[in-house]
């Protein structure tokens, strides 16, 4: 998943021409910390780890003004962190990490340490943080009393040894095939495209795929706690992140001090991926209706229809049209629903969608081109979302082991299609590389309380597309002492950047005194969007 920034271009195409997003459920993870049959592979890693860390830790960060074409202003300071690219192999090729920070706002007595924040992906870059703070953002104004934010690019992720799967030109090109296949021809050439972006991964990334792995990722960010010089880590995890603190507190239970997830991924092994991708798609399905009844109930601002039923009519024309004759040569329905798919996302999406839309059915057509169509000319933005597919691609495919059988994957998206249309078949072509991937797929890590986690927040709305509330739910099951807030009858992906009080307040309480309700707590929605 990516990190929640719904104004700039969100999603990440899939390699069959869709468009999934900004914060798409990710990452699976190498060996389980119990499991006899992957011990010593496992100890070799874990041991691997520690000498990473201790080296990191003697190194430490070289703190320098960020270089000037990374957006991030002064005071924020960048850095780098060098980790093993194999853990087996903790003396053998090493890869570099980027890393910023900025100081904590308020005194040297309130300072509590580093908070380390991922926003998601696989594929998202944490750097922009620092941002909250130069921002003047008024949420995390108490956190950042007390705490140095910092951020990073995981391994492969934009600056820190990035990987490729295509040329990123060809990649944003448009229109892209119709996600939604009319016919056996339609599943041929969309099944080749996946296989063809699984050999261009192995082509232009070969020697980094087999260590693109949730675990991996865990245990760089314990060597970047080192390097930070901080005993134990302070972790914010959005989406994506949410999996990766799961995976870093199975690993690393003792290293943890306090953790804050948000929008959770279902971490059992049974979901990591095939099936987080598919329960996404019933969760989008249901979050599409919601903002079609707002929609509706706007339908002064938006003329679109006073009906769900009507405002859905309007869409499926729009995409019949598009099909037919690409939007302004280039929108098809897959860049249609690549854009469409940020309201279902991301409440911030709502009035900018339905407005885009709105224009369209009036009669302004370049509205929509503007806002759905590639911009060819942005080649740093077209680097930067290529480069988060192949994240996604990679750590997703290399988490777990795959359905190989294409007849299951046919079989279950047909299925799914009937009542959830919205994303599925997207959803499964941005996915199907993974059926013939060309690295090792591990097993994912049992994810659990081992001795010495701390009391973990999660917090999670119950109408998430993106990760769906059963995710938190297990999640919780499975850290024991674990608190839950559940902002209900909400489902924007990424809380705790909404302000709604009843969550600000019991993060902020957490993150700067430890304290937790003495039971799990339900908060009434953050307010809606208005037109």
């Amino acid at each position: 998943m990516r990190e929640a920034r719904p104004k700039s271009r969100l999603l990440a195409l899939g390699s069959a021409g869709v468009l999934v997003t900004a914060t798409l459920i990710a990452g699976a993870v190498s060996a389980p910390v119990a499991g006899a049959a992957s011990r010593p592979a496992q100890d070799r890693e874990a041991k691997g780890a520690e000498i990473a860390a201790a080296r990191a830790a003697k190194a430490g960060v070289k703190w320098q003004d960020c270089p000037a074409d990374w957006g991030l202003e002064k005071p924020i300071q960048c850095g780098w962190v060098s980790v093993p690219l194999d853990y087996a192999h903790p003396y053998g090729k090493q890869i570099k990490l980027a890393v910023d920070r900025i100081g904590n706002t308020g005194t040297k007595k309130e300072r509590q340490g580093a908070l380390v924040y991922n926003p998601g992906g696989p594929g998202g870059s944490g750097l922009r943080f620092p941002r909250r703070v130069t921002t003047k953002n008024a949420i995390w104004a108490n956190v950042a009393k007390a705490y140095d934010f910092v951020g990073f690019d995981p391994r492969g992720v934009g600056h820190s040894t990035p990987i490729s799967c295509v040329d990123p030109q060809e990649f944003v090109k448009a229109p892209k095939l119709d996600p939604v296949p009319d016919s056996e021809a339609d599943k041929t050439a969309q099944r080749k495209l996946a296989r063809a972006y699984a050999e261009g991964c192995a082509k232009r990334s070969g020697a980094m795929l087999p260590h693109m792995t949730t675990p991996n990722t865990a245990r760089d960010l314990d060597v970047i706690r080192a390097a930070l010089g901080e005993k134990k880590l302070n972790y914010l995890g959005v989406s994506y992140g949410t999996y990766l603190g799961a995976v870093y507190g199975t690993l690393f239970p003792g290293h943890l001090r306090r953790m804050v997830v948000d929008s959770v991924v279902d971490p059992s092994r049974e979901k990591i991926w095939y099936q987080a991708n598919l329960d996404q798609d019933v969760a989008f399905e249901g979050r599409w209706k919601d903002w079609q009844d707002w929609v509706a109930a706007n339908d002064a601002a938006f003329h679109l229809g006073t009906t769900r039923a009507a405002v859905q009519a309007k869409w499926l024309q729009l995409r019949a049209t598009a099909k037919k004759h690409p939007i302004g040569g280039v929108v098809g329905p897959a860049e249609l629903t690549s854009f469409f798919q940020s309201a279902p996302y991301y409440d911030s999406s709502w009035v900018p969608v339905a407005t885009v839309f709105s224009k369209y059915v009036a009669g302004d057509t370049q509205a929509l081109v503007d806002a759905a169509a590639p911009d060819l000319s942005d080649t740093a933005g077209n680097i930067a979302s290529e480069n988060g597919n192949a994240v996604y691609t990679a750590v997703e495919c290399a988490d777990a082991k795959w359905p190989t059988s294409w007849q299951k994957w046919n079989r279950d998206n047909t299925r799914l299609h009937q009542d959830h249309p919205f994303l599925t078949w997207s959803n499964a072509w941005m996915n199907l590389p993974c059926a013939t991937w060309p690295a090792k797929q591990h097993t994912p890590v049992d994810v659990k309380t081992h001795k010495g986690l701390p009391k973990v927040l999660i917090v999670q709305s119950t109408r998430d597309a993106a990760t769906p509330y059963g995710g938190a739910v297990e999640l919780h099951k499975r850290f024991k002492g674990s608190r839950l807030i559940t902002e209900k009858n909400a489902g924007s992906h990424g809380v705790t950047g909404l302000v709604n009080p009843c969550v600000n307040q019991r993060v902020d309480a957490y993150l700067l005194k430890g304290a937790l309700d003495g039971k799990d707590v339900t908060c009434a929605p953050h307010a809606t969007p208005k037109p």
